[in-house]
């Protein structure tokens, strides 16, 4: 849950057709040493790159992006295409437009193979409603401090030691790089903070070795994290969705 080129795609891909950046910048912070490739693309019978993609996107109209992260039971964003919500599902994001939703699939640490969906004629899902970078960080901030008592009671600094770190990070997470320029602070800091959290919530959410964990337990485990589990993933959404004013 950690690397969203989904979400870099709708930052950058929108940066760009608002014309916020220049397309080889967009292009890089995209690319950068991987192979990216787009199936599925109108008017295509093969793969083609990526930066081939983005000029067709701004030859079609489209303005922006938003990156949807679907979770089994709230695929919200997604439109209702054949074969978007499985596989945006299994993908764990989406990048969606007005005129075309990408799902990336990574096929190795040097390639990512996008699918693209065509949303023609298709009826436009309302994006889901975003409340303001400072709300969204404060709901965070509530669901950190509800769910420190379990965390604590997981033990988890025993089986994983890089956990107190990790945790001790957030209030210095204040930015990521490969943004386009213009990103509010704000929205860097909210994010590096969410990943933090993701890496907390992936440890979490894995047995201890050797634990005797039973099946109630882990339940009432991931009861207990899971509003932290949304806001983190709503955390993400949001900074990656705003756009400058």
């Amino acid at each position: 849950m950690h690397d969203f080129p989904a979400g870099r795609f709708a930052v950058w891909a929108t940066a760009w057709l608002t014309g916020r950046t220049s397309y080889d910048d967009a292009l890089d912070a995209l690319v950068g040493d991987s192979a990216h490739r787009v199936a599925g693309l109108p008017c295509t019978d093969e793969a083609v790159p990526l930066g081939w993609a983005l000029s067709a996107l701004r030859s079609a109209g489209e303005r922006r992006f938003r990156l949807v992260l679907p979770v089994p039971g709230d695929v919200r964003g997604l439109p209702r295409v054949p074969g978007l919500s499985e596989l945006g599902l299994e993908a764990g994001q989406a990048a969606v437009g007005e005129r075309l939703a990408l799902v990336p699939e990574a096929l190795g640490p040097e390639a990512v193979q996008w699918t693209a969906f065509d949303l023609t004629g298709v009826p436009p899902v309302p994006p889901p409603v975003e409340g303001t970078l400072r709300a969204v960080s404060g709901v965070l901030d509530l669901a950190v401090g509800d769910a420190a008592r379990t965390l604590v009671e997981l033990d988890l600094a025993r089986w994983h030691p890089e956990v107190p770190a990790l945790l001790a990070g957030l209030a210095e997470a204040a930015h990521v790089p490969g943004m386009p320029p213009g990103t509010d602070p704000l929205a860097m800091t909210l994010l590096a903070r969410a990943q933090r959290l993701a890496k907390v919530l992936d440890l979490a959410l894995t047995d201890a070795p050797g634990g005797a964990v039973t099946h109630r337990q882990a339940a009432a485990r991931d009861d207990a994290l899971r509003p932290l589990a949304e806001a983190v993933r709503e955390a993400i959404t949001a900074a990656f969705n705003n756009i400058p004013r």
